[in-house]
């Protein structure tokens, strides 16, 4: 039950910063407004629904060492597209054609950061951690990717590959690093700064979605394994390689510190065999 209302309340919030977002059709400072309430006014429903549900404080988003975490996502996000679309322009997959729009990265930076904030509450804050109680991180990060991929079905040229792809390299990768470092603030900052690098910086499509312009005018071309095509660099070999390597180091680091949960099991009184024992 409390999955169900935690997920209802962001959700709510996230459906009606989306169509706001809508309602301004492109303007970039309204969406960069809307964008940025959307992302503030999900991460105080969820603390408040979280309080209410589970009587106790969300430490996921607790204030101290937020800004620190989210740089650290940001960097890491930034870099590891940047490392993608350098090995794709290399084999000749991508190009620059000139310079964007500024305007339009401005609007994207309002629209991925709501993005990012209310799909990693809901994603990782909610469906993770809670499904994590019972079957585990490893079961929970194997469901919840899968999950985060099929989401992504519904998007413009949206394929069974892309969404392979999504599942395994954003999917598993940032759950990965919500059991990593046990705080949301590291998955919002690395989903964010991979988003925004993708359409904001490189102009490239993210997801299957079109938008606003980026700063650059980037054209992609040649074989989907290479490029991603439609769905844009996501759909790389180059990406979901970036993300399995990611995925490793996480839950490497989750494992030396202890923040691995094992599958939950029967009790005594249920288990036959605990029952012989006696």
């Amino acid at each position: 039950m409390r999955l169900l209302k935690q997920f209802g309340a962001v959700a709510a919030v996230a459906l009606a910063g989306s169509l706001a977002v809508g309602a301004v059709r492109g303007n970039p400072f309204l969406t960069l407004g809307l964008g940025l309430a959307t992302a503030v006014l999900a991460l105080l429903t969820y603390a408040w629904v979280v309080r209410r549900t589970e009587r106790r404080a969300p430490v996921e988003v607790a204030g101290k060492g937020a800004g620190a975490a989210v740089g650290r996502g940001l960097l890491i996000g930034v870099g590891m597209f940047a490392a993608v679309i350098a090995n794709i322009a290399l084999l000749g997959g991508y190009r620059i054609d000139g310079m964007g729009s500024a305007a339009g990265a401005l609007a994207l930076l309002g629209f991925m950061a709501a993005a990012a904030v209310t799909e990693e509450l809901i994603f990782r804050g909610i469906l993770f951690r809670i499904v994590e109680e019972r079957i585990g991180t490893w079961g929970s990060l194997v469901l919840t990717g899968l999950l985060f991929g099929l989401a992504h079905l519904f998007n413009a040229h949206a394929t069974l590959w892309g969404a392979i792809a999504i599942a395994v390299e954003a999917g598993g990768m940032l759950a990965a690093a919500y059991a990593a470092t046990r705080t949301l603030w590291l998955p919002i900052g690395l989903h964010f700064g991979w988003n925004f690098a993708q359409a904001g910086v490189f102009g490239t499509t993210a997801s299957g979605r079109t938008g606003p312009e980026g700063l650059l005018d980037g054209v992609l071309s040649g074989p989907t394994l290479l490029s991603g095509g439609g769905f844009g660099p996501e759909a790389s070999l180059y990406a979901v390689l970036a993300g399995v390597v990611l995925t490793i180091v996480f839950m490497w680091l989750a494992r030396r510190r202890g923040h691995l949960v094992p599958r939950r099991r029967r009790s005594a009184r249920t288990d036959p065999t605990a029952t012989l024992a006696r």
